[in-house]
């Protein structure tokens, strides 16, 4: 054993000591020789096969020594030249037609309660039923660029609520089986719909390819739908939205941009009637407050009864003015205060008669006037 472990010990003595290494990458690869792909041996019925692959490597690819620009990049070639430009932390909600007059329009609908998407050009709000069709229209003066597509994004309208995002409630969910459940907008009738959420922001938006509008038509329709109740619990919570529709080249340009109040609930059209006539109240200045709760009568009673009867009657001949509005109220009103005029009148002249008329004795005895004595005295 131990003469065999100094067999080995001598062996491994004998071989030449190899230097350590200090020298470059650079010069490390030239010190390698490799040898010629042509001269590699190969087997006889793989000798077809070697001559095609040399024959279709040029020999200027073909490089012996090592290239220093192996890891770089081209000058014209950018990591971020394909990302998208990233979201602004609040949107903006002006109205922008840009160079290609881009402008939206809504189908007419009325206000009855069958109705379940209805457009007030008054208030430039959207009224329409959960996940119901809601077709846009988009016009345009010249085409926009190849590529161009339409987005749709959801924001809240007031102040204190803009830095949320809009979701849609856990109820609606959790019944939803699409891998896009917790988008609030969403496209009907098309394949190509993307539904994308910005990673800094957390906004979801949903996307669609631009088409021109077809022969004999000048607009291009949209169908949305929006997924849940402006009342849900969770979501919306009764807080009202803003709908951005924009116009984008492929790389995330706007060109074009409209914003719109959207109101998601069960009656669209008695809704939109009632906002329209608050608003048409606000204007002419009688503006709808709520009912506040009445106070008690206090008791009169005993004022009343200290009253003399004279004051009694100046309070009845003192004249008060009433405003009211519209025609057929004031006729009605009319009528009223000159039936109670009438029954004045007529009680009045009761009264005198009353007082007038003397009153008849009993048995046929005459009554004495003062002064008169009897003819019994």
């Amino acid at each position: 054993m131990n003469e065999g472990y100094r067999m080995e010990e001598q062996g491994f003595e004998d071989l030449p000591s190899l230097p350590l290494s200090q020298d470059s990458f650079k010069e490390l690869w030239e010190s390698v020789t490799t040898p010629s792909i042509s001269t590699i041996p190969t087997a006889t019925n793989e000798t077809w096969m070697s001559g095609v692959v040399m024959s279709l490597i040029p020999d200027s690819t073909l490089q012996e020594g090592f290239d220093e620009r192996l890891f770089e990049l081209p000058p014209d070639v950018s990591p971020t030249d394909s990302l998208t430009p990233p979201a602004s932390t609040v949107p903006t909600t002006t109205d922008y037609p840009g160079d290609y007059g881009f402008q939206l329009r809504f189908q007419k609908s009325g206000v009855a309660k069958s109705v379940t998407c209805t457009y007030s050009v008054q208030l430039n709000k959207l009224y329409c039923q959960l996940a119901k069709t809601c077709p846009v229209e988009v016009l345009v003066a010249m085409e926009p660029p190849q590529g161009a597509l339409l987005r749709a994004t959801a924001v809240y309208k007031k102040t204190e609520h803009v830095a949320d995002v809009v979701r849609r409630c856990p109820h609606h969910q959790n019944e939803d089986v699409l891998e896009h459940r917790s988008h609030l907008i969403r496209v009907e009738g098309s394949q190509r719909a993307q539904y994308l959420e910005d990673p800094h922001t957390k906004r979801q938006s949903v996307t669609v390819p631009y088409e021109p509008p077809q022969l004999g038509s000048e607009i291009t329709t949209v169908l949305l739908n929006f997924m849940c109740n402006s009342s849900c619990m969770g979501g919306m919570n009764r807080r009202p939205i803003l709908t951005i529709l924009t116009l984008e080249t492929p790389e995330g340009q706007v060109l074009g941009r409209r914003c719109f109040e959207v109101r998601v609930c069960a009656c669209p059209g008695r809704d939109r009637k009632t906002e329209e006539e608050n608003a048409n109240k606000t204007q002419n200045g009688t503006k709808s407050t709520k009912k506040r709760k009445s106070q008690p009568v206090p008791d009169t009673t005993v004022v009343k009864k200290t009253k003399s009867a004279s004051s009694a009657e100046e309070e009845d001949k003192e004249v008060f003015v009433l405003h009211v509005r519209g025609k057929e109220r004031f006729e009605m009103l009319k009528k009223i205060n000159d039936g109670l005029e009438s029954l004045d009148r007529e009680n009045k002249k009761s009264k005198v008669a009353v007082k007038q008329e003397a009153p008849l004795p009993s048995c046929g005895k005459r009554l004495l006037q003062r002064g008169e004595k009897s003819d019994s005295d």
